[in-house]
C-alpha cells in the first residue's frame, strides 16, 4: 500500500472510530432509534469510503505490478483474487 494511501486510510478510521464510540453513546443514552440509524449509515458510507480507497491502490500496485511482471500464473491468482473481492463487496 502506497504511503499516501496508508496515512489516508488510517486518519478516515480515525474519524470512524471516534463515530462508532459516538453511536455506542447514544445507545447507552437510548437517543432516537432513527438519530442512531443515521450515524450508522453515515459510519457504513465512510467505511465504504475507506474499502474503495484501499481497492483503487491494490489495483493501481498489486494487479498492475503483476500485469507488468509477466508471470501468468501471479497474473491469474490477482485476477482472481480481485474478483473474489468484487464479488464479496456486492454483497
Amino acid at each position: 500500500m502506497k504511503a499516501e494511501t496508508k496515512q489516508s486510510c488510517l486518519k478516515r478510521l480515525g474519524r470512524i472510530e471516534g463515530q462508532v464510540r459516538g453511536v455506542a453513546r447514544m445507545v447507552e443514552e437510548s437517543r432516537y432509534c432513527i438519530d442512531v440509524m443515521t450515524q450508522i449509515s453515515a459510519i457504513r458510507a465512510a467505511l465504504k469510503r475507506v474499502e474503495e480507497e484501499v481497492l483503487k491502490d491494490h489495483v493501481a500496485h498489486c494487479v498492475e505490478d503483476a500485469m507488468i511482471s509477466g508471470n501468468k500464473d501471479e497474473q491469474r491468482r490477482k485476477l482472481a483474487e480481485l474478483l473474489d473481492v468484487l464479488g464479496r463487496l456486492q454483497n
